[in-house]
Parts: structure tokens; C-alpha cells; sequence
């Protein structure tokens, strides 16, 4: 009785695993043809290859950053950067202050040789540009 019951148990699991596999392939063949390039439900702004970045923006003499919670990303250094530190200018109490922003930028790798973060961005619209928290639980300030 109990072979037979375990049996019937490993045929059910069996049989149910592989209905939701169909079920999952079927469903991301429904979404690559959502998603895909071609698909004439994505709008012009998802087809032009940039991306949507929100995070904490920082510009220092030479080098600005871009932070969001998954990358840190190297930003070039050009009219669009140096607008969006204008933007973001009024919001710094310190020069060291990041500030939240939304960008719209193409993503790509650093060339090979050079110093920096893995990734760089060329931002091409500025979406958005907020005033930092004011909790300041995350700074950390020497004095005497």
C-alpha cells in the first residue's frame, strides 16, 4: 500500500512539474514578443536604445558619477552632464552632496586601459532632479 501510494505521489509530481514548464515556456514566449525589438506595442522611447537610470548623481572638478542601487557608473563629461549639474547645484549644501536624479542615457563599457568605474554613460535627456533626503542617517561628517 505504501509503494503504491508513493508510486501515485511521483507520477502526480511528475506530471505536474511538466505541465508547468509548457506553462512557463509558453509564457516567456509571450513576453519576448512583447519586449521585442520589433513589437509594435513598444513606443518610440523604448525602441531608441537608451535607459532609464534613477539615482544619486555627483560631479567633482573631473569626474562624475552616477550611483544607482545596483551600479555605480562613470558619466561623460559633456553640455548634458554639465547641465544636469547646473540642475543639481542648488540642492548641494556641500560639494561632496549627492543628488537624486532621472536620466535617460546610453549605457557602455569603459575602454580597455582606462581607470574608472565598469560602466560608463552618456546621458541624452534629463527626466527629473529632486532634493536629497534631509534625514542624513547616511553621512558622515569629521570635525573637531
Amino acid at each position: 500500500m505504501k509503494k503504491t501510494m508513493l508510486f501515485l505521489f511521483g507520477l502526480m509530481l511528475v506530471l505536474g512539474c511538466k505541465e508547468t514548464n509548457e506553462q512557463s515556456t509558453s509564457t516567456s514566449d509571450n513576453k519576448e514578443t512583447i519586449y521585442s525589438a520589433d513589437s509594435p506595442e513598444k513606443t518610440e522611447k523604448q525602441s531608441d536604445g537608451l535607459t532609464l537610470l534613477k539615482g544619486d548623481f555627483l560631479y567633482l572638478a573631473d569626474a562624475a558619477v552616477l550611483q544607482t542601487h545596483r551600479e555605480v557608473y562613470g558619466v561623460v563629461i559633456d553640455e548634458k552632464m554639465h547641465e544636469l549639474n547646473s540642475m543639481a547645484s542648488p540642492y548641494k549644501k556641500a560639494d561632496t552632496d549627492m543628488v537624486p536624479v532621472e536620466v535617460r542615457a546610453k549605457i557602455f563599457p569603459k575602454p580597455d586601459g582606462e581607470e574608472g568605474w565598469d560602466y560608463r554613460i552618456e546621458i541624452k535627456e534629463i527626466l527629473n532632479v529632486s532634493e536629497p533626503k534631509a534625514d542624513g542617517d547616511d553621512v558622515i561628517k569629521l570635525g573637531n
